[in-house]
């Protein structure tokens, strides 16, 4: 009962399709992503400033 289109590709085709693939971690990425934490907590650790006037 399936239709098949001529213009629908099939899961491995889908699959294979450079924008569709899973994206590969590489270690500059990581290093730079645990660079971003460490920030992250200095600048949330600090107590926020007084602003109300």
């Amino acid at each position: 009962m399936t239709n098949h289109n001529d213009q629908e590709l099939s899961k491995h085709e889908v699959q294979r399709t450079e924008l569709n693939k899973m994206p590969v971690p590489d270690k500059q990425r990581e290093e730079f992503a645990k660079e971003m934490v460490e920030d992250a907590k200095e600048a949330f650790s600090q107590q926020p400033t007084q602003d109300n006037e």
